[in-house]
């Protein structure tokens, strides 16, 4: 007898364990449904000037040089800066907080008085 239970195990163990998979996949399925959590990073949308939170443009630069050197101007001013892509193009940012400082560091680097 010990013999006939053997071979029908040999067989009911793989699908024992496919079971078991099969089972814990639905539930995980319905544990935590509709989530597309996916690795590869989505490209980035741009949104208008205003739509960026805590940061407010200050500039509008044309190239990556001038963006570069006026992001240098503000650094040495000591405020924070970042480039956004917008829908209405390339912004130099800076905190809502800072931006008349910003205007201030901008207009001296550029030899013009801020008012």
């Amino acid at each position: 007898m010990a013999t006939v239970w053997g071979r029908h195990f040999f067989g009911l163990g793989p699908l024992l364990a496919l079971g078991v998979v099969a089972a814990l996949a639905v539930f995980l399925r319905w544990a935590f449904p509709g989530r597309s959590i996916s690795l590869v990073a989505r490209r980035a949308k741009p949104g208008a000037p205003e739509d960026y939170g805590l940061l407010a443009p200050v500039a509008e630069p044309v190239s990556a040089i001038e963006a570069g050197i006026w992001q240098q101007a503000l650094k040495e001013a000591g405020i924070r800066s970042t480039l956004a892509q917008t829908t209405q193009g390339v912004r130099l940012m800076v905190r809502r907080d800072e931006v008349p400082e910003a205007e201030a560091a901008l207009s001296r680097m550029r030899g013009r008085p801020h008012g």
